[in-house]
């Protein structure tokens, strides 16, 4: 079932989520729901959906970066970001530690609000405590665009948006995107932007 996307400016988005306990992880409709946030994410398409996003202010999220996603980025880019595949995660009452105190800056998007980007600055590495689909206690160490996606889904579980963290003079249509910065790595956008470096 495809669920319906909440853009920004629904309450549901500003709120802090609500943990849900292992034994309501179990629940028939809590696995019902976590299966249509996988297809609503993948519809999307997305690396990432939050239950808050479907108008849920549950400590909830799902994550599934897939290579078929990346096959328009040069090898290049894709090192520049880190970015390598990652297997489908359910990721519920997350607690993140920022594992590296240098920051990395990239053009991130969201569902919530859509046809936008803008340069947002995040940790490189993570670890992320957590309950699994089943209830089970997970660790996640991840790095590069893995610790991105992890970082923006827990941002929504305490009602922040990207926008929150962004470069503000980066903020453009996607149209925007793909024409003037896509290709050019981050240094060379923000010289161009006139931002620190």
């Amino acid at each position: 079932m495809i669920l319906k996307i909440r853009a920004v400016g629904e309450p549901v988005l500003r709120g802090r989520a609500k943990p849900l306990q292992p034994e309501e992880i179990r629940l028939p409709s809590t696995q019902e729901l976590i299966a249509a946030m996988r297809e609503t994410m993948h519809d999307a398409p997305g690396v990432g959906l939050a239950a808050p996003q479907v108008g849920l202010p549950l400590q909830l999220a799902v994550i599934e970066d897939r290579e078929e996603y990346m096959k328009d980025l040069s090898p290049e880019l894709l090192a520049e970001r880190e970015r390598k595949p990652v297997a489908f995660q359910v990721i519920i009452n997350p607690v993140l530690t920022l594992e590296s105190a240098a920051e990395v800056e990239f053009f991130e998007g969201c569902l919530s609000l859509p046809g936008l980007v803008a340069l947002v600055p995040r940790a490189r590495k993570v670890k992320v405590e957590c309950l699994d689909a089943q209830g089970q206690p997970r660790v996640i160490r991840a790095s590069g665009w893995h610790a991105r996606i992890l970082q923006h889904e827990i941002d929504h579980l305490a009602g922040a948006l990207y926008v929150d963290r962004m470069r503000s003079v980066s903020l453009c249509s996607l149209e925007n995107f793909t024409r003037h910065w896509k290709g050019k790595s981050i240094p060379e956008i923000k010289r161009l932007l006139q931002v620190d470096v």
